[in-house]
């Protein structure tokens, strides 16, 4: 399965092979693509990327006799959003940048079974399809002709579409049992990126970080809730952006 290293990796050799061809463009014509967009009071544009959802969790197994291991697997999503980027200076720009984010994490649990029964497993998939709210501050070099690179951090506002916070869990079938997790959540952002100056529009690739804040677990004493102390979302970002 694909997974966000290597989507890192194939990012890099991209990034590498055009920084590669922007300098070559650079030595042969000495063209600086959009010179007047710095000059701009707001632009807009579009993101486009692919994330990687994840938990941090504190949890203890000694609450459950026979659960022996409870893990969490990342899963791939998608974003699509709106840039709204406001000109503060010559190196700082404050970003909205509102998006529809999709994301799964699958977490895993092993129960142990007496009398020489083979051991029970579930995977409980945990979906969300996010309004994000993103309000961050992008910290960028002094452009070197059509090229910059930039460090961008900040705070999200998040609201879970599809959340199953108010979900009955009164089944008696662990397969019909959800881990309910609250509709909002609130986050920390820190990436960085680069900025691609070319004939039209400015390409800019990122690497982002979003950390939860606070709790995100609603407990409601289930068998797959109560060994749960604190669950906090954790999802990184690859996105390309398209700004004119």
């Amino acid at each position: 399965m694909l997974r966000w290293k290597h989507i890192v990796l194939l990012m890099s050799i991209l990034i590498c092979n055009a920084i590669i061809a922007q300098r070559n463009r650079y030595t042969k014509t000495h063209i600086t693509n959009l010179s007047e967009f710095d000059k701009k009071f707001m632009h807009f544009g579009f993101s486009l990327g692919i994330n990687s959802s994840d938990f941090t969790m504190e949890y203890d197994l000694s609450r459950n006799d026979s659960l022996k291991r409870l893990e969490v697997d990342p899963q791939l999503g998608f974003n699509l959003g709106i840039v709204s980027d406001l000109h503060l200076g010559t190196h700082f720009n404050l970003r909205f940048i509102p998006t529809l984010s999709f994301s799964q994490r699958n977490v895993n649990y092993e129960f142990t079974q007496f009398r020489g029964e083979e051991d029970k497993k579930y995977s409980k998939p945990v979906e969300s399809t996010y309004l994000d709210f993103p309000l961050n501050l992008k910290m960028r070099s002094a452009r070197d002709k059509n090229f910059a690179a930039y460090v961008v951090g900040g705070f999200m506002y998040s609201y879970d579409l599809v959340s199953q916070e108010n979900s009955n869990n009164n089944s008696v079938n662990p397969d019909d049992i959800v881990i309910k997790l609250k509709r909002s959540t609130y986050n920390y952002q820190a990436g960085f990126g680069f900025d691609f100056f070319l004939q039209y529009f400015k390409f800019s690739p990122e690497f982002k970080l979003s950390m939860g804040l606070g709790d995100q677990l609603k407990q409601d004493g289930t068998l797959f809730a109560n060994p749960l102390d604190r669950v906090r979302s954790r999802i990184f970002l690859v996105s390309l952006t398209f700004e004119g």
